[in-house]
């Protein structure tokens, strides 16, 4: 199936200087001290309004904490100076529950860095297609199934916010096309048992109602310290990827992450994560820097706080260089969430450095 934006693989193939670096490190601390994330992930607040059967990070409780705007207003241009290439908006609760979140998006913007958000989009701010949607390079909307029925069972929440969801989606999209916005707009469906008969319905609605530019499909990954648990075997949907390739056309993509669901079923993997703490890092909503989100509040993968100390003190700081040791010399990826964020990124960088073939120069 086409997938334009790479969204089931990666995109370091682009940053060459980057892995360059990285390539280089190998054990030195001097050498990895500078290299500072290329796409980081930050939470700007804590709550949350749905309580979704598969959120992987229900264990952090869905606290009130939020990121200042007076301190957003600092950090995000430090974070542009310093090389950061790309923030999305997302974490352990719902972004537009910030009541600054489009000023924090255009700040982002300004910034140099390219902004996309990940939202439930059952609310939108009033001042959010204005100021946040014409500096935002994509938008992806949780949308878990087709009907509202099955929608409010999952996301635990009222049936009437799958019509708000959609409705939001198709002002996104209209307001898009008047305006004539680069943003793109995107859905995705996580494929549970629950909702498996009602991607057909929701491709639908997305492709010919709704008017954005994808769907994508994609599977359950457990987290660790999840207080959600499911055991799903995907092997039995592979199938239904030619089924859907229908609704594919020049303006709209079905994107079905089969590749993903495999690497579910399957043992093969890298031996060593090499991805943190290098090219991407974690903001949570009370502040603290974190260089993976699959470790969210354990002590060995915090690095500090950006209500205290500025993000370059924290990335060049002791704390990160006792996690760069730990991931260097002890970390065990066998008890790392299967197909984390990373997971793509770290299979490259593996072949590239671990993991050669003979005559690498006989290109």
């Amino acid at each position: 199936m086409p997938d334009p934006h790479h969204i089931d693989s990666h995109k370091l193939i682009y940053h060459p200087e980057r892995v360059a670096q990285v390539m280089k490190v190998g054990k030195d601390w001097e050498k990895a001290k500078n290299i500072y994330p290329i796409y980081m992930e930050i939470s700007p607040i804590g709550a949350c309004n749905h309580r979704c059967t598969f959120c992987s990070v229900d264990y952090i409780g869905y606290k009130p904490d939020r990121l200042s705007f007076k301190m957003l207003n600092k950090l995000l241009p430090e974070l542009g100076n310093l090389g950061i290439k790309s923030i999305m908006y997302a974490g352990e609760g719902e972004p537009l529950l910030h009541r600054n979140i489009s000023e924090i998006i255009r700040i982002t913007k300004e910034s140099a860095i390219d902004v996309s958000l990940t939202t439930n989009a059952t609310i939108l701010p009033d001042n959010f297609l204005d100021e946040a949607l014409p500096n935002l390079s994509w938008v992806k909307v949780s949308l878990n199934a087709g009907t509202k029925e099955t929608y409010s069972q999952i996301h635990q929440t009222k049936p009437e916010d799958f019509q708000n969801a959609q409705e939001h989606l198709s002002v996104m999209a209209e307001t898009r096309r008047i305006k004539k916005l680069d943003c793109v707009i995107g859905a995705q469906i996580l494929l549970l048992p629950e909702n498996a008969d009602e991607i057909s319905i929701l491709a639908k609605t997305c492709r010919d109602e709704l008017g954005i530019d994808y769907l994508v499909v994609k599977p359950y990954s457990q987290h660790p310290s999840s207080i959600n648990e499911r055991e799903i075997d995907y092997t039995q949907w592979l199938e239904i990827e030619e089924t859907l390739e229908k609704f594919n056309t020049k303006k709209f993509n079905l994107i079905f992450r089969s590749n993903t669901m495999k690497k579910l079923a399957s043992n093969e993997r890298y031996t060593h994560c090499y991805s943190t703490p290098f090219i991407w890092g974690y903001i949570m909503a009370n502040g603290i820097v974190s260089g993976c989100s699959a470790y969210l509040l354990n002590d060995l993968f915090e690095f500090g706080n950006v209500n205290k100390k500025s993000f370059q003190e924290i990335w060049t700081g002791e704390k990160r260089r006792r996690n760069f040791e730990y991931v260097t010399n002890k970390l065990d990826i066998t008890n790392c969430r299967k197909n984390c964020r990373m997971d793509e990124a770290n299979r490259y960088l593996y072949k590239l450095i671990a993991d050669k073939p003979s005559h690498v120069n006989f290109i």
